[in-house]
This record gives C-alpha cells, sequence and structure tokens, in this order.
C-alpha cells in the first residue's frame, strides 16, 4: 500500500471513456478523472451543439496538462456502440468505462409509442452492451479494468411519467452485478452510480417548480449538482475502489432512505 492514501485515487497511464461527457454530469466525472491523471476519452452524440461542448471538455482539460479527445457518435444509431469502441481503442485501449449518457421522454405509460421506446432501449441498454461486449473483455486481458454505470434513483422509486427510462436504468444495474460476478476475479469491477434529484439542464425547468418542495424531502436539505458525483465516481474508477464490486451507489443526499 502507498505511504500516501491518495495516491491510489491516482490514474496515471489509464484512459477513460465517459459517455455523454459534454456537459452535467458526464463532465463532472471527466473532469476529475482527468484531475487524477487519466487520459480522457470525451464522447458526445455527434451535433454540432454537441460536439462544440465536447471541445469545450478537451480544451479545459489540456490547459490543466491533460490529454483528452472528443468523439461523436449517436447510440441511437445502429453498431453505435461497437463503433465508438473501436474509435477510442485505436487512440488507447480503454481501461475505464463510464456508462454516463441515456436519454429520457417522459409521457403517460399508455401514451408510449413504438418511437420512443425503441429510442430510450437503443440509447440506454443497447448501446452499452456492445460497449460493454467490446471494452470489458480486454480489460480482464490485461487483468485490470473499472466500469461505472450511470443509474438513477428512477431504479427503486420509478416515476410515473418514466416507465421505460426507469425500466432501463433498472435493467443496467441487473447488468452491472452480473458482470461484477463475471469478470471480479479478473480484476476489473463494475458498479453502479445512482444520482438522485441533480440539478441539471435536463430537468431545469421541473426543478423550478418542484424543486424547493423535493429538497424539503431530502436529508441533505438540497438538491444535488453534477460536482457531488465526481469524488464517488473516482473512488469506484481508482485503485481505492479495488475492493468495491457490484455495488449500487446512491448519491442522492440521503433521498433513497428518507
Amino acid at each position: 500500500m502507498p505511504l500516501n492514501t491518495l495516491d491510489r485515487f491516482r490514474l496515471d497511464g489509464r484512459t477513460a471513456l465517459v459517455t455523454g461527457a459534454r456537459r452535467e454530469i458526464g463532465r463532472a466525472i471527466a473532469l476529475a478523472l482527468a484531475g487524477a491523471g487519466a487520459r480522457l476519452a470525451i464522447h458526445h452524440a455527434g451535433t454540432p451543439e454537441e460536439a462544440a461542448d465536447a471541445a469545450g471538455v478537451v480544451a479545459e482539460i489540456e490547459r490543466a496538462g491533460g490529454t483528452a479527445r472528443a468523439f461523436g457518435q449517436d447510440f441511437a444509431r445502429d453498431e453505435a456502440g461497437h463503433a465508438l469502441a473501436a474509435a477510442v481503442t485505436a487512440w488507447s485501449p480503454v481501461d475505464i468505462l463510464v456508462l454516463n449518457a441515456s436519454i429520457e421522454l417522459p409521457e403517460d405509460y399508455a401514451a408510449i409509442t413504438r418511437e420512443h421506446f425503441d429510442r430510450q432501449v437503443a440509447v440506454n441498454l443497447r448501446t452499452v452492451l456492445e460497449l460493454l461486449q467490446d471494452l470489458v473483455p480486454p480489460m480482464a486481458a490485461r487483468g485490470w479494468g473499472r466500469v461505472v454505470t450511470i443509474g438513477s434513483v428512477q431504479q427503486i422509486r420509478p416515476h410515473p411519467q418514466m416507465l421505460v427510462y426507469a425500466g432501463t436504468k433498472a435493467a443496467q444495474l441487473n447488468w452491472a452485478w452480473n458482470l461484477a460476478r463475471q469478470f471480479g476475479g479478473q480484476g476489473v469491477t463494475v458498479n453502479n452510480l445512482a444520482p438522485g434529484a441533480i440539478l441539471t439542464a435536463r430537468n431545469r425547468s421541473q426543478m423550478a417548480v418542484e424543486g424547493e418542495a423535493l429538497a424539503q424531502r431530502i436529508p441533505a436539505g438540497r438538491l444535488g449538482r453534477p460536482d457531488d458525483l465526481a469524488g464517488a465516481a473516482l473512488l469506484l474508477c481508482s485503485d481505492a475502489g479495488t475492493y468495491i464490486n457490484g455495488v449500487n451507489l446512491f448519491v442522492d443526499g440521503g433521498r433513497s432512505v428518507a
């Protein structure tokens, strides 16, 4: 064990792919991993706006002396996960995979269309599976790897308007448990990080209406911020978290137990 325990959080020489890393939670995690010395692959969905945001994250990392590159890929497209895995691996073998990208399309369960169902499943599950298939076995072959799926409090407290989204997050958690059992003995840990009510662009309008009442039901007394996830992600992605495997870690200010 290093004399300085903080050395176990260092990620020098490691390469991390963070999906959906152009802003909010993904950006906060990417910056934290880069700050610990990791080389970062910053994924975005490929639109001009997202590409510009991702370029900004890359520039911020480089200004701090780190290494990063942006990779665009629309997860709703067929074979998107395989394509992203190949592109990033050609740049650098992936040691850390943070599966943050997802979409939610809130609507009443009776109004869910095949189009909306298929899109959420494609982005939140199908492409995730492709990335796991391509990137986890090489981690195991090298004897070291970290996978962190970004879940949601929706896994256990599903909102009536998010039937499909909550279902995909519950399935993703099940996959994390499954893979943790399969690869734990090969130096690869697989954990799920479940945010609570985090103030992001996705829910800002909703939180403007419901946020104050919701905060009163959270033991911490406030809504979360994207950077509240950074420390937990760094723990799970580093040698400091070597003996943490198959965990569903809530970062929710205590909401899950309130």
